[in-house]
């Protein structure tokens, strides 16, 4: 019977030889800007209200690195001294509120008339150089949507609801490496927003953690991206000692304690 473990590299294998250790570095993005509160009652109607009042806050990339290199891509699990464990969509539904069932979130990854598409579904398009691009920056949504007028019409409403869930997908449950931008194949998804509840969000989101923690098993892994925020979060609830010791190491930090974890 073929081996259940893999025989592919792993960073596990260099710590444990004793090799160059070094913490992974970020590659998160992060929310521009908070929503405005007119905006509220359509993101509620989408399932995105409680994934638009998430904040970042610093991530432990030493924590992250461990939780790496315990990280199994054959059973999707971190293997602990005290057992497997691991994220499940309950994790996803409790942290952000985003449903996790129903349609699979897929789109198109050209989009033929992106120009056209924004002006439909944002009422704005940044395609004044060209009229065919793939991509939004966060800095053209933010100056275009961070600020409404207390006399928007519905109309410019929607409109700025789907720019901020766009932000959201990229800024913080799906961020990569694409220099602060999000792509267009999310926004068809987002043109009926009585629809947008009906795909499963949050499975998307774990779905693409669970490939990043996989790629990132690499020896020559250099940085880490994906959802972050909810791996660290789901790491302190989940492992309360874990949240224990944080505490303890700011509290010396305040107080100039040194440090007595080791002592007998």
């Amino acid at each position: 019977m073929a081996s259940l473990i893999r025989e592919d590299p792993h960073i596990s294998d260099t710590v444990n030889n004793m090799g160059l250790y070094h913490a992974l570095r970020d590659r998160v993005n992060s929310l521009g800007y908070s929503p405005d509160a007119q905006l509220m009652p359509y993101l509620e109607i989408t399932g995105f209200g409680s994934a638009a009042l998430t904040r970042t806050f610093d991530l432990q990339y030493n924590l992250i690195s461990a939780l790496v290199e315990r990280w199994r891509p054959e059973t999707h699990t971190f293997h602990l001294p005290c057992g497997e464990y691991t994220v499940t969509l309950e994790d996803v539904t409790l942290h952000f509120g985003l449903p996790i069932d129903g349609s699979v979130v897929t789109g198109v990854s050209a989009i033929a008339e992106s120009d056209a598409l924004c002006y439909s579904l944002l009422g704005a398009s940044p395609g004044d150089d060209e009229s065919n691009f793939s991509d939004l920056k966060f800095t053209w949504l933010k100056a275009k949507f961070e600020h409404l007028s207390i006399n928007a019409t519905e109309e410019e409403l929607i409109c700025a609801a789907r720019a901020y869930i766009m932000h959201i997908i990229e800024g913080v449950l799906m961020p990569n490496a694409n220099n602060k931008r999000v792509h267009l194949q999310y926004l068809p998804l987002l043109a009926d927003l009585r629809n947008v509840s009906l795909y499963s969000w949050g499975s998307a989101v774990l779905a693409i953690l669970y490939r990043e923690l996989c790629q990132t098993t690499k020896p020559d892994t250099i940085d880490i991206g994906r959802c972050l925020v909810l791996l660290q979060s789901w790491a302190l609830y989940r492992m309360s000692f874990l949240a224990l010791m944080e505490y303890l190491s700011r509290y010396r930090e305040v107080v100039h304690c040194p440090d007595i974890s080791s002592d007998d």
